[in-house]
């Protein structure tokens, strides 16, 4: 469905960014990866269902890094057909105790990278009269949990970009949507298990399950795989008409 597009990811060498690059690769997208750490066995993965893959390694809170990244999509593939903007870290404290330069980070990558990465894709999307920009919320962008100040506050931001995105590109073939995931098992989130358990003392079974319990009545964790597949839907003919939606995909944590 997807061959001769090209999707870029930002943060798809692990977890829900790399889950999204694989569907969309198996679509027949070429793709360009970004982040840190291991990148080989990334591109390999990629590279198995038979597509082109690129990597640049931009650091996201950076918006020069962001424009030489976009610089390299396009020199490299022609155009970004699809960008998804993923890259995301998270901090948790109290708001009277959350660090400044944590509070700028946040915000940085998981908010101000994904309009300037937008913000250059756009002009190419709309001479050809097609693409698509998917934003990676989460469900923080739709309610809140205490602690998480910057996180949440970049998620509201992310869907409210997504709804003027969508509104300026209403009447082109760009369309703007954005992914709000519940709990997703990624190592951000593996980290809030691990730390669960250490606190109260519990096995990483029992943790798992108190930090599904406290938010997600299916008790179970989305899948990367799933999350890749809602993206490969926003992609096709039939969300031809889907515009500045943020579908959560949450187990039911936002419907409470």
């Amino acid at each position: 469905m997807l061959k001769g597009k090209t999707a870029l990811v930002t943060g798809s060498t692990s977890g829900i960014g790399l889950g999204i690059a694989k569907s969309l690769a198996a679509q027949g997208a070429n793709i360009v990866l970004n982040g840190f750490g291991d990148v080989e066995g990334p591109k390999a993965e990629v590279a198995r269902l038979g597509v082109k893959v690129g990597y640049h390694g931009a650091d996201m809170g950076k918006p020069a890094d962001i424009e030489a990244m976009m610089a390299y999509a396009a020199s490299t593939f022609g155009q970004v057909d699809i960008l998804v903007n993923n890259a995301g870290i998270q901090h948790v404290a109290k708001v009277e105790d959350f660090p400044p330069d944590r509070w700028d980070a946040v915000i940085a990558i998981n908010l101000s990278s994904a309009f300037h990465a937008t913000r250059l894709a756009l002009p190419a999307m709309k001479k050809a009269n097609w693409g698509r920009i998917i934003n990676v919320a989460s469900v923080h962008g739709l309610v809140a949990s205490a602690e998480k100040v910057a996180y949440v506050a970049a998620k509201h931001g992310i869907v409210g970009m997504t709804k003027v995105v969508a509104l300026e590109t209403a009447t082109s073939g760009v369309t703007c949507n954005a992914i709000c995931p519940g709990w997703v098992l990624t190592p951000l989130v593996q980290k809030q298990v691990d730390a669960k358990a250490a606190a109260n003392g519990w096995s990483n079974e029992e943790a798992t399950r108190q930090l599904l319990g406290e938010k997600e009545p299916s008790m179970q964790f989305t899948t990367p795989e799933e999350l890749g597949e809602l993206a490969v839907f926003f992609c096709s003919p039939a969300a031809n008409n889907v515009r500045g939606v943020a579908w959560n995909m949450d187990g039911g944590w936002a419907a409470q």
